[in-house]
Order: C-alpha cells, then structure tokens, then sequence
C-alpha cells in the first residue's frame, strides 16, 4: 500500500486530477490518496494559497502528485509551484518530452528529456530597483547546485539506458555565472565516461532542436533555460497537454502536468487529461511500480492513437472523464 499525496489544485485541476486518480486505480495499484487543498480557491480558508498541511502532508508521504494551480495577485509569494519547489528543495525538474501517434504536430518521433536546475538562476527572483527607471536581477549560480543537477542527468541516463547527456549554458558571455555551471557539469561528467557528453550554447540549441530534434537525448540545463527550452521540445510533440513533469529532490518528489489551470473551463468536464495522466506514469515508476506505469502509459498512447475517445483539442469529441473511461477499459481489459 502506497500512501500519497494528492493537491487537485484549482480550475480544471480537479477534473483532471480526478481522471488520474481512476486511471491509476484501474492498474491495481493500491494507494491511500490523502488529498490537500492549496491554491487560489482556499485563500479565504486558510489565508494563504499554500496552508502549512500541504507541506506537512508531502515531507510524510515523500510523493505527491498535483493538478494545476491558479496564482493569484499579491499573496506575498510569486508562485505556489516556485514555492513548493523551494521549501520542498525539490531541486530537479524532469520534463520528458515524447511523440505520440495521432497528435497533431510538424514534428516525429521525438524523444528528449529536458533536465531542469529548479532552485536558482534568474528565476529565484533575486530583483531591485535600482532607481524609479532601472531594475536590476541577480544570476546566481553555484558549485554545489550545480553539480547536484548533473549528477541527477547523469544518473537518470544510466536507468534510462540514455546514451548522451548536453549542457546547455551561455557561458561564452556569461563567463563566470554559466562558466561555472558549464564547468560543474563537466567535472561530474568524467566520473560517467559511459554516457556521451557535450554542451551547447543555448540560443544555438533552441536553433538545433527545431532542425535536428533527433539527435539530443537529455539536455541539462540552469533553472531559466531550462523553464524556456522545456516548452520549446513540448511544442515539438504538440503542446503542454500532452507534456508531463516532475519535481524531485532527496527526500520528496512532487508530479505534476506542467499546462496552467485554464479557469475559463473549469467544471465543463472537456479538457484533457493526457498531461496529469502521463505525470502518474512517471510516479508510478518512481514509486516502483513500473508494470503499473508501462501499462498506463500504452494504453493512454492507444487511446490517443485511436483518436475515438480523445478530447476536443486532440480532435474528438469526448469529455475528460470519457477519455479517462476509455484509458481504464485498455489497462483493465
């Protein structure tokens, strides 16, 4: 019995996330959701989007998996996503970005792993007016979290049988902040001499991956590159819908579709479940229960490939939990 976390989040997080919860259920696994609310919908509650039992809730399960999460205006933090992340040092963001027959999309076969650093760069928001007409971040990078995600690259390629891992850094101006990224990655790379390494500067690389997708395999890459790059590949397979990711750290691993919580259409039951649902296959693996996950992920593909029960943006007519009726009848049949 696996006990876990489950944060519906607000919008089409809770249609969605219920979709997931059967689909996975439908494997056999068993599992004791112990759901939390977070978000905007329980400010008045709680008097903040993320109440301190969520946090509680996932450093006792160690595994949780979330629906999307509206933000909402001036709630003392930028991001309940960026916040979980940090009080949870979920430093590694996964982002494997795959094809899928019967999705529409210029591109084929595509099979990359975006590897993101989640804790610092640009993006941990380290900002200042300087005066009323110049503001002015901070890009800090360090030895320690550096290494520690390429160390993640490199050992998540040994599991995944990957062949190649790719830094990605702008280190040829940025000399001393990516200059160190570059270096911390290449010094944990010689205790891998199994997996091929290389690096590549990252406007160079966004060029190379709409040319020649097929010759990356996981890419590495500082927090802010890596938030850009991981939509870029999404779009390669045919958009966030379809993508999922994951959050993890040491002691904790938070998974999650990485689309926002589009409010527009919550309680409408139409949107797709793909992305939450392909988010559960990478928690099952990482919980070791990869029958349960390959099982999920074939059927889901079936579906889609089938384009029956798929819904309107993967051009069906089927409601979210239709969809979901559809994966179930596949993995139980």
């Amino acid at each position: 019995m696996h006990t876990l976390t489950l944060i519906p989040g607000d919008g089409i997080g809770p249609e969605i996330s219920e979709a997931m919860r059967r689909v996975v259920e439908s494997t056999g696994v068993e599992i004791e959701w112990e759901k939390v609310e977070a978000g905007a919908d329980v400010v008045d509650k709680y008097g903040t989007p993320l109440p301190e039992y969520v946090l509680k809730s996932v450093r006792r399960n160690k595994v949780a998996i979330k629906g999307p999460i509206t933000t909402p205006v001036g709630t003392g933090f930028r991001s309940v996503n960026v916040a979980l992340r940090k009080e949870l040092d979920l430093y590694a963001c996964l982002r494997p970005v795959f094809s899928l027959e019967g999705v529409k999309t210029r591109f084929k076969d595509i099979d990359l792993v975006v590897v993101r650093e989640n804790t610092e760069d640009l993006y941990a928001g380290f900002e200042r007016m300087i005066d009323d007409d110049t503001a002015e971040s901070i890009k800090r990078i360090t030895r320690k979290a550096s290494k520690r995600i390429a160390k993640f690259a490199f050992d998540y390629a040994i599991r995944e049988n990957r062949k190649k891992v790719t830094a990605v850094h702008k280190a040829n101006i940025m000399k001393y902040s990516d200059g160190l990224f570059l270096e911390s990655v290449k010094k944990v790379a010689e205790s891998y001499p199994q997996i091929k390494f290389e690096d590549r500067i990252v406007d160079n690389m966004c060029m190379q991956l709409v040319q020649k997708p097929e010759i990356y395999d996981i890419l590495v890459c500082p927090n802010l590159y890596g938030d850009i790059i991981s939509d870029l590949c999404a779009g390669l397979i045919g958009g966030l819908g379809i993508a999922p990711g994951a959050n993890i750290g040491d002691e904790c691993a938070l998974f999650e579709p990485v689309h926002g919580s589009a409010p527009k259409y919550a309680g409408q039951n139409k949107v797709n479940p793909t992305a939450i649902i392909l988010s559960s296959v990478l928690m099952l693996k990482y919980i070791g229960e990869k029958e349960a996950a390959d099982k999920v992920l074939s059927a889901t593909a079936e579906v889609i490939k089938e384009k029956k029960n798929v819904t309107y943006d993967l051009g069906g007519t089927a409601s979210t939990s239709e969809m979901a009726d559809a994966i179930i009848e596949k993995i139980v049949a």
